[in-house]
């Protein structure tokens, strides 16, 4: 069975709407950040986003089965980490505002954040599985506007960030606990 464009389209443009929220957010924190840095970010959740649909076409029905009962819970609490401590180092004078957002620098901290804003994509795999559709392509394309989203969420971040300081830090904080709020109430309660 065939995708057709447009809904391969509006389902890649869904799978990147939670890293351009996180790419945002980070862009807040970071305020200047090299071309280098937006692309090892933007890369890293492009590939994710490649790889768990992938994951979830190959791994099957018993596998996403498996993780679903607490993928929720990790992208919560990985997601409720980071924004407190955005929140946090933005309200304490003696640190750094910008501190936490250059933690996804960090190659084990990037890695973490990839797999939390993409590990819901193992399931768009799964039912591309159970409807006899091919992987690779829509994998790309997935991948592809991961990318693009991440790439223009931090340059925008950065953008909004220099002008509003603690407030942005403190906004974006409070924004990723609500993703992490809204990944945990749309896993329990729908």
């Amino acid at each position: 069975m065939d995708l057709d464009v447009i809904s391969l389209i509006l389902i890649a443009i869904g799978m990147s709407m939670d890293v351009f929220s996180v790419s945002c957010i980070t862009g807040f924190g970071l305020k200047s950040i090299t071309q280098k840095q937006v692309l090892k970010i933007a890369t890293s959740f492009g590939v994710f986003h490649i790889f768990m649909p992938i994951l979830g076409w190959f791994a099957g029905s018993s596998f996403v089965n498996m993780i679903s009962e607490y993928d929720h819970w990790v992208a919560f609490l990985l997601l409720l980490y980071v924004g407190g401590k955005m929140i946090f180092s933005a309200i304490n004078e003696k640190k750094e505002i910008n501190s936490v957002s250059y933690e996804i620098l960090n190659n084990n901290s990037l890695l973490m954040f990839s797999l939390a804003v993409s590990i819901d994509s193992i399931a768009i795999g799964l039912s591309f599985s159970l409807e006899n559709i091919a992987i690779l392509i829509p994998a790309i394309v997935i991948g592809i506007s991961a990318f693009l989203f991440t790439f223009i969420g931090v340059k925008i971040g950065c953008l909004t960030g220099s002008k509003f300081g603690k407030r942005a830090e403190i906004l974006g904080g409070l924004i990723l606990i609500g993703i992490g709020i809204r990944i945990l109430y749309t896993h329990i309660i729908l």
